[in-house]
């Protein structure tokens, strides 16, 4: 263990980690505010700085600010106050919008969503800065709730950690996206618990990673009752000498038949010193289910390159519009439209300086069509 009381890389679960960088993140002098600003969107509007409501920016409408009861996650048990939205049963809130903003200094951040039967919810967080922002959410969902949820971390530098853990109840349903498109480190941790018959999970995003930079995902779903659905779908992009890792895992419990589970992993490497790690798993006790899963990583497709020269399309374009539409694959998800355009956004910047960088797929270089890993 570190002074931090970090986990080790030896357990499976961290085999991956970045722990360097995040203990570097932890330590980062203090740097100026970044500039930000929320989304033209209805509703609550809460601006952290390094962990604290800035209230005088805020706007909490049904959001309470205090303590959240922590959980024993390594990271997110640091976390033991923030936000919590609680909705009654059939009401329906307008978005939540959540600015995470680091200069250096202690960052943590809980919060805990809680939905009763039949309500709705959507929740946009954004990250900016430079440093270690750690973050742990709690949420439950009661019958047929429904709640939808974006992440974008574009922090310049230093580390995001999340953590989330999801109780889904009787037809209960939350998609969620994540975007990481900065130049932090990320370690994005969930397990989510379909506990209720006919659960629905939708749980993925995109990486995005360049430089030396390190981005990883592991994510764990449990179906614990019948008539089930969960999909996971993510894409990573790497750059440079950056690495992404992504480690999707469905358990099925015993009981849980006409169980349906689904995981999509695919990575795209720009630059062969890039690497991209895969790892899915499926985990079944029941015997009545349809469960699949699939993992690919590879370059650009040298046939889809030809065609669109021949074509009259240059080759920045073409490896830029084939790259954008495997990004896009897994924001598309999203179903607020200024949302998704925000993160399409930050995805088009990233591509442009990730593209533009002299070792990235340049015109002599080869590229192999994706390849089955």
């Amino acid at each position: 263990m570190s002074v931090l009381d970090l986990p080790s890389t030896r357990e499976e679960a961290w085999r991956w980690a970045d722990l360097g960088a995040l203990s570097a993140a932890a330590a980062l002098a203090p740097v100026a505010r970044a500039e930000a600003s929320f989304l033209d969107l209805p509703g609550a509007k809460l601006l952290f700085v390094d962990g604290v409501l800035d209230e005088g920016a805020s706007d909490l409408h049904r959001v309470t600010v205090g303590e959240v009861p922590a959980g024993d996650h390594p990271l997110g048990r640091r976390a033991t106050r923030g936000w919590t939205l609680r909705l009654d049963a059939r009401a329906v809130a307008d978005p939540v919008q959540v600015l995470h903003v680091a200069t250096g200094a202690e960052n943590h951040v809980a919060a805990a969503i809680e939905l009763a039967d039949e309500a709705s919810a959507r929740v946009v967080e954004t990250f900016v800065g430079a440093g270690w922002s750690n973050r742990a959410t709690r949420v439950t969902l009661g019958r047929s709730a429904r709640l939808m949820r974006a992440v974008r971390m574009t922090q310049g530098a230093g580390f995001v950690s999340t953590r989330d853990d999801i109780e889904l109840g009787e037809g209960a349903s939350v998609v969620s996206t994540v975007l990481a498109a900065g130049g932090q480190g990320v370690r994005i941790d969930a397990a989510l618990t379909l506990a209720g018959e006919g659960a629905y999970a939708e749980y993925g995003g995109a990486l995005l990673t360049r430089d030396t930079v390190r981005q990883e995902c592991a994510v764990r779903v449990r179906h614990a009752r019948p008539d089930g659905q969960s999909h996971q779908l993510w894409r990573a992009v790497a750059a440079d000498r950056s690495q992404a890792s992504l480690a999707a895992a469905v358990e099925v419990a015993r009981h849980a038949q006409k169980t349906d589970g689904e995981q999509s992993l695919r990575g795209l490497l720009l630059d062969r010193t890039a690497t991209v790690n895969l790892k899915p798993e499926l985990e079944i006790f029941a015997d009545d289910v349809k469960c699949a899963h699939g993992a690919t990583v590879g370059e650009l497709d040298a046939r889809a390159l030809f065609y669109m020269a021949s074509r009259g399309i240059p080759a920045a374009r073409a490896k830029a519009l084939l790259t954008r539409a495997f990004v896009a694959d897994a924001l598309e998800r999203i179903g607020e439209e200024a949302v998704r355009d925000a993160f399409m956004a930050d995805a088009d910047a990233w591509l442009e300086a990730a593209l533009s960088s002299p070792g990235s797929l340049g015109e002599g270089d080869h590229a192999a069509g994706m390849v089955e890993g």
